[in-house]
């Protein structure tokens, strides 16, 4: 997949992320953290966290910049689900997780999370983050509120799981971009930083200015 392609699609995920102190505090917290190998996630089941982590280097791998998880963004999101995501959130979200992986286990032809490479990822992902017709979205979203009203009411529901597995994969690569581009590393070392504001340019070109980098928001 694009890189550049993502990082243009970046919006807000999981119905919840908002750039607030909290959460920025959160992610700041996770820059320490050691490497996805060696990570005891907080929420999430170890196998499940790897195949998060991995999804996640997947969808922001390193080139010339940091991959996902080597800015944490993967114990960042753990955080997120298990301190500020509210429960019935959460649990939406877990169903979403699981109906993606047991798709890719299905497509990959492999019984355990642990057992599953990038390859088998990607192929996947790219079928759920490519662009959707406004018809699609539109039902999708519908299927989603249907959902979300039978359980707020108290009844039980289901999702049906290419909806569940469209919308899992485009609220985490939002999630994770913006987790990402929010990072201390990625802000100060990949993006254009400038911690006390100069002179203000109202037009100029972009590569004069940065180098063709980004602003650090």
């Amino acid at each position: 997949m694009e890189r550049r392609s993502a990082l243009k699609n970046m919006g807000m995920a999981f119905g919840y992320a908002v750039a607030t102190p909290t959460l920025l505090s959160l992610l700041q917290s996770c820059k320490d953290k050691p490497s996805y190998a060696e990570w005891v996630p907080s929420f999430l089941s170890k196998e499940q966290g790897q195949a998060l982590a991995l999804t996640l280097d997947v969808i922001l791998p390193k080139t010339d910049t940091p991959s996902a998880t080597e800015v944490n963004v993967h114990t960042f999101i753990d955080s997120y689900m298990d301190e500020v995501m509210p429960l019935e959130q959460r649990d939406f979200t877990m169903m979403k997780m699981e109906k993606f992986y047991d798709k890719v286990l299905e497509s990959s032809g492999k019984d355990n999370l642990a057992d599953l490479e990038a390859e088998d990822i990607d192929s996947v992902l790219t079928t759920y983050l490519r662009k959707r017709t406004d018809e699609e979205e539109d039902a999708h979203r519908e299927a989603v509120m249907n959902y979300f009203q039978t359980i707020q009411q108290g009844g039980e529901a289901t999702l049906d799981s290419e909806v569940a597995c469209y919308t899992f994969a485009n609220e985490l690569r939002d999630l994770a971009i913006w987790a990402y581009k929010s990072s201390e590393m990625v802000g100060e070392e990949v993006l254009a930083y400038l911690p006390i504001p100069g002179e203000y340019v109202p037009c100029g070109d972009l590569q004069e200015l940065t180098g063709g980098k980004a602003w650090s928001e």
